[in-house]
Parts: C-alpha cells; sequence; structure tokens
C-alpha cells in the first residue's frame, strides 16, 4: 500500500478521530482540519494540524493555500451550500473527495430489510437527512457532469466511549443507577445496528484512495444489531444494575412530549434498520464487526465513571421520563 497524503476535515469527532489514528498507523501522510477546540480525543504526534473554521470557506482556503491531496474526507458538511464550496476548493486539487452522509438518508421506514446500497433516499421526517441526501444529490451531479471524483459514505450509528446510544444517555444511566424507570421507545424489539468507531475506522480509511471507490456510494456499519431492550439491558449490567426497569412507550408519544428528540426518533431510531455490507466489503474485505456493545458498554461506562464531569443529568429530560413512565403504568 503507497502512503498517501489524507486531508480530514473534522478528525477529533466521534466517528472520525478513529480513522485519523488507523491512517496514520498505517503510514498515510494526514492533516487534520479543524478549529483546534477537542480536549477529549487527542490526534497522534504525527499528524499535522491546521486550525480553521470548517463552516467558514475564507478560513478554511487560508489555512489549505493552495496545497493538494490525493485524498479530502469531509466530515462537517451538513447543507449542500457547504458541499459546492468544496467542489470549488478542491476540484483539481485532490483524487478522491469523501462526503460524510448517513444512514438515516435511507428510505424511512425502510420497506424490506437488509438495507442496501440502492435502498432509495427518503426521510419525510428530519430535517438532517433531508439535508445529507441534498449533498448526495449535488455531488453525484459533480461527478456525472464534471467528473468530480467523489465517494459517498453513509455511517449508521457509530459511537465511541462517549457517546451513549440511548435517548437520554447518561440522565439513563442515573436512573438505572437510582432505581428510577427507564423509557425504552418502542415495544423494545426493534433492531438496531451499532457500529464501534475503530470497526467504522477500518471500513473508512479502506477506502481512501482506492480508485474503484470513486463515483460509487457505502454505507459502512457493522452486522451487529440488537434489540432496544438489549442495549438497554447491556448498559444497565455495565452501569452494576443486573434488572433495569425499562418501561416501553411509543415513539410518537415520545416525540410529542419531547419535540427536540422526535425527529430523530421518528426519523430514525423507531424502525429496525439492518443493513447489508457486503459491498464495502468487496474493497475492504477486512472490515467487519470486532466490538459488539455488550463490550462497548463496559468501555463506556469505565470512561464515564473515570470522568465525573461528563456525567450530566438533563433535569428537564429526567422529569419528561417521569411523567411518560407514569403514563405509561397507568394505561
Amino acid at each position: 500500500m503507497s502512503s498517501k497524503s489524507i486531508l480530514f476535515i473534522g478528525g477529533s469527532g466521534i466517528i472520525s478521530h478513529a480513522s485519523v489514528a488507523r491512517a496514520a498507523r498505517l503510514g498515510h501522510r494526514v492533516t487534520v482540519l479543524n478549529r483546534g477546540r477537542s480536549s477529549t480525543r487527542s490526534l497522534p504526534a504525527e499528524v499535522e494540524t491546521l486550525v480553521a473554521d470548517a463552516n467558514d470557506a475564507g478560513s478554511v482556503a487560508a489555512a489549505l493555500g493552495g496545497r493538494e491531496f490525493d485524498v479530502v474526507a469531509q466530515f462537517r458538511a451538513f447543507s449542500p451550500d457547504h458541499v459546492a464550496r468544496d467542489v470549488a476548493q478542491f476540484a483539481g486539487r485532490t483524487g478522491q473527495y469523501v462526503f460524510i452522509s448517513s444512514a438515516s438518508a435511507y428510505q424511512t421506514p425502510p420497506s424490506r430489510l437488509p438495507v442496501r446500497e440502492s435502498t432509495p433516499l427518503r426521510n419525510p421526517f428530519w430535517q438532517y437527512s433531508r439535508d445529507k441526501i441534498a449533498c448526495e444529490d449535488l455531488l453525484v451531479r459533480e461527478y456525472r457532469d464534471n467528473g468530480f471524483p467523489a465517494t459517498i459514505v453513509r455511517p449508521s450509528h457509530t459511537y465511541d466511549r462517549t457517546l451513549l446510544p440511548t435517548s437520554g444517555a447518561w440522565t439513563d444511566v442515573a436512573r438505572m443507577r437510582t432505581g428510577k424507570p427507564v423509557v425504552v421507545h418502542g415495544d423494545g424489539t426493534s433492531l438496531w445496528t451499532l457500529t464501534h468507531t475503530e470497526d467504522f475506522a477500518v471500513g473508512f480509511v479502506g477506502l481512501l484512495g482506492h480508485p474503484l471507490a470513486v463515483g460509487d456510494t457505502f454505507h459502512i456499519t457493522g452486522t451487529h444489531a440488537p434489540t432496544w431492550d438489549q442495549i438497554y439491558t447491556w448498559l444497565a449490567e455495565a452501569a452494576g444494575v443486573p434488572n433495569p426497569d425499562l418501561v416501553h412507550v411509543a415513539s410518537e408519544t415520545i416525540a410529542r412530549v419531547l419535540p427536540e428528540m422526535g425527529a430523530g426518533l421518528v426519523g430514525d431510531k423507531a424502525h429496525s434498520m439492518v443493513f447489508d455490507i457486503s459491498k464495502v466489503r468487496t474493497l475492504v474485505p477486512e472490515f467487519g464487526t470486532t466490538i459488539t456493545y455488550d463490550i462497548g458498554a463496559v468501555e463506556q461506562m469505565s470512561w464515564f465513571d473515570a470522568h465525573p464531569e461528563a456525567q450530566v443529568v438533563d433535569a428537564d429530560l429526567d422529569a419528561a421520563f417521569d411523567r411518560l413512565a407514569a403514563h405509561a403504568r397507568s394505561i
């Protein structure tokens, strides 16, 4: 494998940081451009850092000057306007532009499982997903019309030690540890794919600079799809609570009581999502699930217990969960 110059825009986030570390470990020349504010995830010493606001085209242009890269991996673009600026910035200056989209862009709810890259893109519930679809549409046009070397990657629910997967995050853990009921959306039996960032990194870095990935789309998800009841139970066990009190509440009801949570719930987590990963494995055969969430939950609880400053209980959310649980048990 030849060494490549790779620019990560972002690079210290939940999804990206393990990919930066893996790319550096494999001998690539890695540059990270971000605001330089992360204190949670440090970058390898050999990684070059550039400080700029990824949302400010002038800031990015000033930081990069006339530099060229074999690969540009964009983790911080969420609108077609931003992607259009990237096309103008990097056309003729990179051999591959990798856009991080989202598996929530797929047809929601899916008409059939497993989800494949050919599954239609449509999410009427979540603006975030529709914006990602619009970004993809722009890149597909640019590739077809002008040869812009785009690769689209759709992660699913990717986590690290800091990102708890449940709706209430640390508030859920605190409720478990004090014996309070914990609200689980739906009936707890829908299947949800969880991908550890270390596993994602194997698939992602394997696509960087791969000539057969240019002009194509891949989701990078694991094959590990436990039920939500299992996810909450594993988290509880890792938190030292062997028998959590799980209360099931319809996703639509949670969305009415907690509208800020509604789009991501009804527009994503409420539906079973299982993926066929054969396409990415054709190019990156070593990719797959090696860290299941029973292991991931232990890693997360170890981190949170060592970082009390991260143990933040949302009082409003806690009160709303009390109301939802009481209502569910009164009917």
